[in-house]
């Protein structure tokens, strides 16, 4: 029972991003984000039944799409989320007990609906039903809250989301990791969109305490007025 228990914690670790990926997202270097994502996308077609190699291209995939669409090129980000898209599943297929890969797979679904309004309700629910299988499979996975909050943020309130429900999940992701970036970063979005500039700018501010490089961050900050 013990060798069972460590080898399912063991398939459930997941490395965080490479420094190289995630120094590239901050400074929105997008040719160096398609180099890495080439050269994952070289190893994952040469191990197809590797679930993390899928899974380290769909990553890739899925920061090229992020900073393609902080850069206003909806087109990219399509292509990016599309191609992460079939790794993500393809990883989840292989190894289905993985709360990350779950969640990978659901914000790249997330990240194809502002390129593509069309498919948005399909994309729409896959995005929903990972991100919720993720946080099912491992409920402390600060990454899963906000990646369902930053779905809430872009879903009308109609439809159950809105700035308010994606707070309480930001909220949620900073409690149980105090020191993820992004958490911040998007709760000063929300807070921002309630028109709580004060808040906000407190917000985008701790993100940058937390990682001084994020030039997105950098511009929100900017962009949102002192009261």
């Amino acid at each position: 029972m013990l060798i069972v228990g460590v080898l399912a914690f063991a398939a459930a670790v997941v490395p965080l991003p490479p420094r190289e990926l995630e120094q590239a997202r901050d400074k929105q270097d997008r040719s160096a984000l398609e180099r890495i994502a080439s050269t994952y996308g070289t190893t994952a077609a040469k191990q197809p039944t590797d679930a993390q190699a899928q899974y380290e291209f769909a990553r890739a995939q899925s920061y090229l799409a992020e900073v393609a669409t902080e850069l206003k090129d909806k087109n990219g980000g399509r292509t990016a989320a599309e191609a992460g898209i079939k790794a993500a599943e393809q990883a989840v297929a292989l190894k289905a007990g993985v709360a990350e890969y779950h969640r990978l797979l659901g914000t790249l679904c997330g990240q194809l609906v502002p390129a593509n309004v069309l498919a948005g309700l399909k994309y729409g629910k896959c995005a929903m039903q990972s991100i919720n299988k993720a946080i099912e499979l491992d409920p402390k996975s600060a990454l899963a809250y906000v990646s369902r909050g930053v779905g809430n943020y872009y879903l009308p309130a109609a439809f159950g989301g809105g700035p308010e429900i994606a707070l309480k999940d930001f909220d949620q992701a900073i409690q149980l990791d105090t020191k993820l970036a992004e958490a911040h970063l998007w709760r000063g979005l929300a807070l921002r969109k309630l028109n709580r500039n004060v808040d906000a700018r407190a917000a985008f501010s701790k993100s940058l305490q937390l990682n001084p490089a994020r030039v997105w961050t950098k511009l929100q900050l900017e962009k949102t007025p002192p009261q």
